[in-house]
C-alpha cells in the first residue's frame, strides 16, 4: 500500500489573515509608536506571550503581564505610551480582522477528497476571555475542515520548532519526505526542511498551489472547487428520542441560532456535507438529520409512522431548511405548526397549495414525471429493485445536469407501464463527478442494513397526508421564507413555485440555473452564498456570533 501524502499549513498568513506583524505595525502607526516596538517586546522568548503561546499563561494572564513588559520596555527605549495604554485593544484587533482563506479552505477540501492528510500548526494561547468571536473558535472551527490541528499552546512547542513538524507527522503517520509545509516566513520553512519535508514559501498564493498540485498530484488550482465537506468521523453525532422506541440521529456543527437540515429520498444527513461547515462557520449552531427510516435513525415497518402528522411532531422551534421530502417536511411544519419555526427554506421542493375537492392519486395520474410516486406504492416492488445493488442504484440516482452524455437520467414517467424505474437503463453506470466514491461508499453502508423501506413508505401516505392537511388551518405563511429553484431538475420543476408569494408575504427567491436536482451537491458554493446571505439577514445579525469571513 503506498504511503499517503499529506500538506501542513502554517496557520497564521496562510490559513488566515493577516499576520499578527502587520496588526502590530497598524496599531503602532495608529498610537504614534516606533515602528517594531511591539515586536521587539513580544518575540522576546521570555516575554508573556511567547509563554502564552505554550500554555504556561491564558490570555487573562497574558495581557496584564504584557502591558507591563511594554511599560518597561518603553521606559528603556524612552518611548510615550498613551494614557490608558493596553494590548487588549491590540488583541482585539488582531481577533477582529482575523479572516479565513476561501481558497485554502477549498484546496483543503480537494487535497482530502482525493485521500491526502491535511493539518494546520498554529502558534495561540488558551483562550480564556469567554467571547463568542475568539480565536479559540477559530481553531475549533478549522477541527472540521483539517485532519489535525495543532496549537502551540496545547503542546508547549511553537513554529518554527522542528519537534512541532515532527509531532504532526507522528499524528498523521506520514514520514517527513511524504509531507509539504506551506509557511510565510522562512524560519518556518527552513524549520520544516531541516525535518525532511519539502516547503513552499507562500507569498504568492497561485504560484504556490501550483507547487502543491506538483507535490500532490491533484489539481487544486483550476476547475470547481468545493467547499469544505463534513468528515462523518469527524463531527459530532446525536440522538433523540421522539417517542417510545423512536429515535432520530443528528449530525452538529457549530454555535448561535440553530438551523436544521432536512434531506429527501434517497439521501442522508451527508447529502448536506457541503453546507454544515459553511453554516456553522457563519455563526449558526447546524443540526442536520438523518430523517425518520433513514441512516442511524429508526426506520420502524409502519407505513403510517411516515406520515407527515408524524414525521412533524418531534421538530422544535427553529430554522428549518429542506429538500426533496425535506422541502415539503419544512412547508407542513410551517403550515401546521407555525409557533415553533424560526424561518423556513426549501431547495426544489415548492409549497404546493392543498385542494380538499381534488383527490391527490388521480392528481398525481394527470403528471406524468409524477408516476414513479404510483410504481412506489406497492410495498415491497421498488425495495426489491433499488436493493439488488446498491453502488448502481445511487450512481443512477446522483448524477447532476452537466453529466448528460456519460450518465443515464431516470425517466420518472411511465414507470409502471416499464415495470420499475431502472428498466431499460445499463448494468454498468458510470459515477458522476458529483459523487465521490468515499460520498457512494458511504450511502452504501447507510442503506445496506435497513434497505428502501423506511424512504419509501414516505411515498405510502399520499391520502392520509393530504386529508391532514385539508383539516388544518389554511392561513398565509408569515414567518421569514427561501424558495430555491434549480432549472435543470426534471421532476420539481421551477415552474410549480409559481405564484408562492401569494400564500407567503415574506418570501425570498434564490435561483440556480445549471442545477439538477441534487442541489447541495451539484452546486455547493453558490447554494451556500445563498443560504448564508439569507439566514444572515432573516437573523438581523442578532446573537449571531460572527467569526471570520469566509
Amino acid at each position: 500500500m503506498a504511503t499517503k501524502k499529506a500538506v501542513l499549513f502554517n496557520l497564521w498568513g496562510v490559513v488566515v489573515s493577516p499576520r499578527p506583524a502587520e496588526v502590530f505595525l497598524k496599531f503602532e502607526e495608529t498610537l504614534k509608536l516606533p515602528s517594531g516596538f511591539l515586536k521587539k517586546v513580544v518575540i522576546d522568548k521570555h516575554s508573556a506571550m511567547e509563554r502564552a503561546e505554550r500554555g504556561k499563561l491564558t490570555l487573562s494572564q497574558m495581557i496584564p503581564e504584557l502591558d507591563a513588559e511594554c511599560v518597561s520596555a518603553a521606559s528603556d527605549q524612552k518611548v510615550s505610551l498613551p494614557a490608558g495604554f493596553s494590548v487588549k485593544s491590540l488583541l482585539e484587533e488582531l481577533r477582529d480582522s482575523t479572516t479565513v482563506n476561501k481558497h485554502i479552505l477549498q484546496t483543503v477540501a480537494t487535497l482530502r477528497r482525493q485521500g491526502l492528510l491535511t493539518g494546520v500548526l498554529a502558534n495561540q494561547w488558551v483562550d480564556d476571555s469567554g467571547s463568542g468571536d475568539s480565536s479559540g473558535r477559530l481553531l475549533s472551527l478549522l477541527g472540521g475542515h483539517f485532519d489535525v490541528v495543532l496549537q502551540s499552546c496545547r503542546t508547549g512547542l511553537r513554529v518554527p520548532e522542528t519537534d512541532l513538524f515532527t509531532s504532526a507527522l507522528t499524528q498523521l503517520g506520514v514520514p517527513p519526505k511524504q509531507a509539504l509545509w506551506l509557511g510565510d516566513d522562512e524560519e518556518g520553512v527552513g524549520a520544516a526542511e531541516a525535518v525532511g519535508m519539502t516547503a513552499v514559501l507562500v507569498k504568492d498564493l497561485p504560484e504556490a498551489l501550483k507547487q502543491v498540485e506538483t507535490f500532490t498530484g491533484v489539481q487544486v488550482v483550476t476547475g470547481e472547487s468545493y467547499p469544505a465537506s463534513c468528515n462523518p468521523e469527524e463531527v459530532s453525532h446525536g440522538y433523540i428520542t421522539i417517542k417510545p422506541r423512536v429515535k432520530l440521529h443528528y449530525v452538529e456543527m457549530g454555535t448561535g441560532p440553530p438551523v436544521m437540515l432536512c434531506h429527501g429520498f434517497p439521501e442522508s444527513w451527508y447529502s448536506w456535507r457541503y453546507q454544515i461547515p459553511a453554516l456553522a462557520d457563519a455563526g449558526f449552531r447546524v443540526l442536520s438529520l438523518d430523517m425518520k427510516g433513514y441512516g442511524e435513525s429508526t426506520a420502524p415497518p409502519d407505513i403510517e409512522e411516515y406520515s407527515q402528522e408524524q414525521i412533524c411532531q418531534g421538530i422544535p422551534q427553529v430554522t428549518l431548511v429542506g429538500h426533496d421530502w425535506g422541502g415539503a417536511v419544512v412547508w407542513n411544519m410551517a403550515r401546521c405548526h407555525p409557533e415553533r419555526v424560526r424561518a423556513v427554506a426549501s431547495l426544489n421542493t415548492p409549497l404546493f397549495p392543498v385542494d380538499p375537492s381534488k383527490d391527490p392519486m388521480n392528481f398525481l395520474k394527470t403528471v406524468p414525471i409524477f408516476d414513479y410516486q404510483l410504481y412506489f406504492q406497492d410495498p415491497g416492488v421498488a425495495e426489491t429493485e433499488m436493493e439488488k445493488d446498491l453502488a448502481r442504484t445511487f450512481k443512477i440516482f446522483f448524477h447532476g445536469s452537466g453529466d448528460k452524455d456519460n450518465v443515464p437520467e431516470i425517466n420518472t414517467a411511465g414507470v409502471c407501464a416499464r415495470g420499475g424505474l431502472f428498466v431499460g437503463l445499463p448494468d454498468e453506470i458510470p459515477r458522476s463527478s458529483i459523487l465521490s466514491e468515499t460520498a457512494l461508499q458511504f450511502y452504501i453502508t447507510q442503506f445496506k442494513d435497513k434497505g428502501f423501506r423506511g424512504p419509501l413508505n414516505w411515498y405510502r401516505n399520499v391520502v392520509s397526508n393530504w386529508k391532514w392537511l385539508c383539516s388544518r388551518p389554511r392561513a398565509k405563511l408569515l414567518m421569514p421564507a427561501l424558495m430555491v429553484t434549480a432549472g435543470k431538475d426534471p421532476v420539481l420543476l421551477p415552474v410549480f413555485s409559481k405564484g408562492m408569494e401569494n400564500m407567503i408575504p415574506n418570501l425570498t427567491r434564490g435561483h440556480i440555473e445549471e442545477c439538477g436536482h441534487w442541489t447541495q451537491m451539484e452546486r455547493p458554493s453558490e447554494l451556500n452564498t445563498i443560504l448564508i446571505s439569507w439566514l444572515k439577514d432573516t437573523h438581523n445579525n442578532t446573537g449571531v456570533a460572527m467569526t471570520p469571513k469566509l
